[in-house]
């Protein structure tokens, strides 16, 4: 398979590359903010152009001179893009005109000797002159506006000229999508570093360091992944910057889009009640779920068994009995391989589809066992007929012979019966009911 062409937008704080990167996706995927440094990270996106695909990498502005502990590493993140990409967009802001900034990070592609496209954004009224930026030496240059969309399309056709073509890819192959979410500081950048095999995120002890959503395409044992690690999820009266607000939606945007949330915990403070907030978010969102217990490499120091966390982990998330727990370290490596196999599995259990008849018996079975309890009064509720309407996750209807529902507690015992007989591992499931009228 010919791999995707990769764009990368690099430029100084505040030009607009986030703004283009979302523009360019067709959503609000990366964080836009009006403070330097809030895209930290290389962020990647599967993007598709007149029937062409592409991997477009947002980064962190590149910061000359700060004293910020993170923008160390940010600047690292842009250099690894510029290597990664087969074309460096090299985007300036027409308002601000050209800054001494520019020139030197024009010296810098000059010298990584790639193929570079000058995007002069921010070009919206007769007024802006963006010809100064010609002393950058980059030729043609661009004028856009990334806000309004003007010159994109423009510029999209010149950046993927004499790039191999890479048709846009179909549903059924596309990769499985894993969500890193939990608390912040659990390790959920150095998961994602560990099974990249590169630093892609940038790993820090300050809370928060994670702001953006990141999507990282891979590929393990002949199967294809897009791991996506977020920001830690808090509780909002711990969120102190409007950007921190975003990063919290973007997380829980990631879990709706994702097919298998990877929970993560840490082995060294133990569970905390914001994480079974956080894994309740991903039942919701009909994701499967993976539990993943992070720093085990630990766990002999500090006196910890596996049975032992196992039951606090089922006596704490006493919801997710029927989840898969991992143990493993980011930073040894160990049980990373365990994660994505069981990942998988999981993702198979989504998409399982019971028949009909076997449904059926199974209902007969389980009422036969237990008489159907309505969710108020005191009716006689029978179950006449079940399907399975629906995959990832599976959702069941229930025709009842009265207009009520089932008390949720029956809904449970039929949801325990259907695992113990189809499996579903790691899968929420959709009980539904309806009434048939004679």
């Amino acid at each position: 398979m010919i791999p995707l062409p990769r764009l990368a937008l690099v430029g100084r704080p505040n030009v607009g590359k986030s703004t283009l990167f979302n523009r360019i996706c067709g959503r609000r995927k990366a964080i836009t903010d009006g403070r330097p440094g809030s895209t930290r990270d290389r962020n990647y996106a599967q993007v598709a152009w007149q029937g062409a695909s592409f991997e477009l990498i947002d980064t962190g502005g590149l910061l000359l001179g700060t004293a910020d502990p993170l923008l160390g590493p940010a600047v690292e993140q842009v250099q690894r893009a510029i290597a990664e990409a087969d074309v460096v967009l090299f985007v300036v802001d027409g308002r601000a005109g050209l800054l001494p900034d520019d020139e030197e990070i024009g010296r810098e592609l000059r010298r990584e000797g790639k193929r570079v496209i000058l995007v002069v954004n921010k070009v919206e009224g007769p007024n802006l002159n963006p010809g100064e930026f010609a002393r950058l030496g980059f030729e043609p240059a661009f004028t856009i506006s990334a806000e309004h969309g003007q010159g994109v399309g423009d510029l999209l056709d010149a950046a993927l000229e004499g790039l191999p073509r890479t048709e846009v890819e179909d549903e059924e192959s596309a990769p499985l999508r894993l969500a890193l979410v939990g608390r912040p500081n659990v390790g959920k950048s150095s998961i994602l570093n560990r099974l990249l095999d590169t630093d892609r995120a940038v790993v820090s002890a300050i809370p928060g360091t994670t702001r953006d959503s990141v999507d990282s395409p891979f590929e393990r044992d002949g199967r294809r992944y897009l791991l996506v690690d977020t920001a830690g999820i808090r509780r909002v009266r711990l969120l102190k910057e409007n950007v921190d607000h975003v990063s919290v939606v973007q997380a829980r945007r990631a879990i709706e889009r994702a097919d298998v949330g990877l929970v993560v915990l840490d082995a060294e403070t133990g569970l905390r009640d914001m994480d079974a907030t956080i894994a309740g978010k991903v039942v919701d969102a009909g994701a499967g779920i993976v539990v993943v217990v992070n720093k085990w490499d630990t766990a002999g120091a500090r006196g910890l068994s596996r049975r032992g966390f196992e039951q606090d982990v089922r006596d704490h998330l006493k919801f997710l009995a029927w989840a898969p727990i991992v143990f493993a370290s980011a930073a040894t490596g160990r049980g990373l391989d365990e994660v994505l196999a069981t990942a998988g599995r999981v993702d198979d259990a989504r998409r399982f589809r019971v028949t009909t008849g076997e449904l059926n018996r199974l209902l007969a079975r389980a009422t036969q066992a237990h008489t159907p309890r309505p969710d108020r009064g005191s009716r006689s509720l029978k179950i006449l007929f079940g399907s399975q309407i629906g995959t990832a996750p599976p959702t069941f209807a229930l025709s009842l012979n009265q207009p009520a529902d089932l008390h949720f507690s029956y809904k449970r015992y039929l949801e325990n019966r259907i695992r113990e007989a189809f499996g579903f591992e790691g899968t929420p499931l959709r009980l539904k009911t309806r009434h048939r009228k004679h």
